[in-house]
């Protein structure tokens, strides 16, 4: 079922299919991590319904997202999306498999790439019910290599690739990464709760950077008490409503 949502009462308003991936922490996590500079053009790999993008916008709102996404169901989502918020000139759609270098962008041309992969090799992990999640979820219509590789050809020099990813995959992370010459620049891993241990991480890659990793600050989601951290209010925009 289609449905409507908005960042904070006044904010961008975005359109989901409950039949499809659903918005999920790990959107919200990147969208803040990824810090867009103005003027930045941004890829987006793997778009979805386009949510991603407007979150980007939403902290700063010159930049021109072009979001990749296989699916027509939720590419169109993301379109309707952009009129909705009358982001047409800063949004753009291609309904197209990133496996295809020629439906893609120039290369060198994106300043910012950023993406929400697929988490899980196709062989593994809990098997989604619907084909449209399971292409989100799991990698039946691309791989940890295919994604950097559109990454690396997207970027210009010294431009970042952003992602989000599970942590137990952090070691094929990194070396599929600099494996690309996409070297490894920082990184922050997530928590449930203070003693938890992490199950996401936030990772910042550099095209043709230096070598030279730096951990921030682990992010906590929830507090002792059960309620959500300040900083994960501010990335929901909790302090705009």
């Amino acid at each position: 079922m289609e449905k409507t949502d908005q960042l904070w009462p006044g904010g961008y308003r975005f359109l989901f299919d409950d039949t499809l991936f659903q918005p999920g922490t790990d959107s919200f996590l990147l969208g803040a991590f990824a810090a867009a500079k103005r003027g930045d053009k941004v890829c987006d790999l793997g778009a979805g319904t386009g949510l991603l993008g407007l979150l980007l916008l939403a902290r700063q709102d010159q930049l021109h997202i072009t979001n990749v996404e296989i699916q027509s169901a939720a590419c169109q989502l993301a379109q309707r999306s952009a009129e909705l918020n009358g982001l047409s000139d800063r949004i753009t759609c291609l309904q197209s498999d990133l496996r295809d270098s020629s439906r893609l962008p120039a290369a060198g041309s994106m300043d910012l790439v950023v993406s929400n992969p697929p988490y899980f090799a196709a062989d593994s992990g809990a098997q989604a019910e619907s084909s449209a999640r399971c292409t989100a979820r799991s990698e039946v219509s691309c791989t940890l290599e295919d994604i950097f590789t559109a990454a690396a050809r997207l970027l210009r020099w010294g431009g970042r690739f952003c992602l989000v990813f599970r942590t137990e995959r952090l070691a094929e992370l990194l070396e599929t990464a600099r494996r690309h010459k996409l070297e490894p620049k920082r990184l922050r891993f997530v928590q449930n709760t203070p003693h938890s241990a992490p199950s996401l991480l936030l990772l910042e890659c550099r095209r043709g950077g230096k070598t030279g990793l730096t951990v921030d600050a682990p992010l906590i989601m929830t507090q002792e008490d059960g309620s959500p951290s300040a900083e994960l209010d501010r990335i929901y925009f909790k302090d705009k409503r």
